[in-house]
């Protein structure tokens, strides 16, 4: 079965911004008419950007799950929490669901975003005609889980906001909560790095 026509073929560029499909004048400097955005045929330095950007954002994992990223201050005790010391801690204590949304948002999510990244980085500098479709799906479903895995910073925020009774009870963010933060940013940054035109390159068939 012979290749759909590209978009470059068809004179025809998309819009980064709101998604509008334009027609491509090859002048540059061009911006879209719905949004006013600039039109660009492709994203520049994509291959570069979107590493530095991942490898940053593993980088500071490291220490957001081996700092501490919550304090909590009661009655004579005094408790600094890790991610998985305080999964640990919501199962222990009688939250089982609890635990199993925190230890997907700030464990699960984030590993499976690293992984996907890098599968797509990987396959898509070599030209790979491997699952295509299923890798531009894997691309967008990376972008839509990705603001979910905010989560831990979230809860961290409501309860040093909520929680708070003088002398008997407080919650302190902690400086792991802060990398953790910058990781979930970075994570974000690449994705949106990552151009996923890449995957259709080279192809020679309607995969």
């Amino acid at each position: 079965m012979s290749a759909l026509p590209r978009a470059s073929e068809l004179g025809l560029i998309g819009c980064h911004v709101c998604g509008l499909v334009c027609r491509d004048t090859g002048v540059e400097g061009v911006h879209c008419p719905r949004c006013h955005s600039p039109l660009h045929r492709r994203k520049k330095a994509s291959y570069s950007r979107t590493w530095a950007l991942l490898i940053a954002a593993f980088i500071l994992y490291i220490p957001a799950n081996l700092l501490p990223i919550m304090r909590t201050v009661s009655v004579g005790d005094v408790d600094d929490n890790t991610i998985l010391s305080g999964v640990i801690e919501l199962w222990v204590k009688g939250s089982p669901d609890l635990a199993i949304i925190v230890f997907t948002a700030s464990i699960v999510v984030p590993m499976l975003k690293f992984l996907a990244l890098v599968t797509l980085l990987w396959s898509s500098h070599r030209n790979s005609g491997w699952a295509r479709r299923q890798r531009a799906k894997l691309y967008r479903l990376v972008e839509l889980i990705g603001y979910w895995s905010m989560l831990d910073v979230f809860v961290v925020a409501l309860l040093t906001a909520l929680v708070q009774f003088g002398l008997l009870s407080l919650v302190e963010p902690l400086p792991g909560v802060v990398f953790f933060g910058l990781t979930v940013v970075l994570t974000m940054f690449a994705s949106m790095s990552f151009d996923p035109r890449l995957i259709w390159d080279g192809r020679d068939s309607d995969d």
